[in-house]
């Protein structure tokens, strides 16, 4: 991290910093976002924007991904809606257990602790 840093994240227990060119380096707790090895291939370019809440993260990529990693019940796998979440997403908001991402054309696809606002099938 001596250099080309762009931007620095964080949720309760890591960090995820954005480097020029988009790549994503994290660190801090491994099972709450601190270890993005799984991703690390998805987070090597691209990435505009991370958010990060109580122990995940979700960054945000040019054309509309979303890569997910952390603890899975508190959004960090996001396979379920993996396939929604490829393209076209435009903004990401989180609580400390959910995230919820707007697309284009105004769908929103959550995931996470299902009673916490990571379901919002029955809306």
């Amino acid at each position: 991290l001596a250099s080309g840093v762009t931007a620095v994240y964080s949720n309760d227990n890591a960090f995820a910093a954005v480097k020029e060119g988009g790549k994503v380096v994290t660190w801090g707790n491994p099972d709450a976002g601190g270890d993005s090895s799984e991703v690390a291939k998805r987070l090597a370019s691209g990435v505009t924007a991370v958010y990060g809440k109580c122990s995940a993260f979700a960054a945000l990529k040019e054309g509309g991904e979303v890569v997910t990693w952390g603890d899975s019940e508190s959004g960090g796998d996001s396979e379920q809606v993996a396939e929604r979440l490829a393209s076209g997403v435009t903004a990401v908001y989180s609580n400390d257990n959910a995230f919820a991402a707007v697309k284009e054309g105004g769908e929103v696809v959550t995931w996470g602790d299902r009673d916490r606002g990571g379901d919002s099938t029955k809306v």
